[in-house]
């Protein structure tokens, strides 16, 4: 189902995050559990991957994550202020300590001036330490390029986050 880079990239993130005891719980919108699904394909992840919320609609994301309903309608679901709150609340609503949140417009529609098809907001928290975050700028590559993109950087943001 996954390319081999893609499993090794999950691999890694794994091993790495199985030698420090920690969990992962992901929270996913323009990927729909696609990071999730990476992490689950490789044998042995349950010791580390705690869960995976799926978190497409607006509505989803205020009431699985709690992201005020407010600052998606005043920044929109696509934004830095929403993939913070999405990792925060990841970690808040799982046994997780290490989180991770997408959330972008993955086209091939959707896009505007000032998101356009290709943006994904990516933020990965980690109990006790600032929230990373980066905005990436994939351009109109696909629809699934997009998302395969997004799950290369957000592995190797948790990966950063880990080590």
């Amino acid at each position: 189902m996954f390319d081999d880079e893609l499993l090794n990239l999950g691999r890694l993130l794994l091993d790495e995050a199985r030698q420090r005891k920690l969990k992962i719980a992901t929270a996913e919108s323009c990927t729909g559990g696609l990071i999730a699904g990476l992490l689950t394909e490789i044998p042995g992840s349950s010791d580390v991957v705690e869960r995976g919320f799926i978190v497409y609609s607006n509505r989803a994301k205020e009431e699985l994550l709690g992201v005020p309903g407010d600052l998606i309608a005043d920044m929109g679901a696509v934004s830095e202020p929403v993939a913070r709150l999405m990792a925060e609340g990841a970690l808040e609503e799982s046994r997780a300590n290490l989180a991770v949140a997408v959330t972008g417009v993955a086209g091939p529609g959707g896009g505007t001036p000032l998101k356009p098809v290709g943006l994904v907001h990516i933020a990965v928290a980690r109990e006790n330490k600032p929230i990373f975050h980066q905005a990436m700028r994939f351009g109109d590559v696909g629809r699934s390029e997009v998302r395969r993109l997004t799950i290369v950087e957000a592995i190797g943001m948790m990966r950063a986050m880990v080590n």
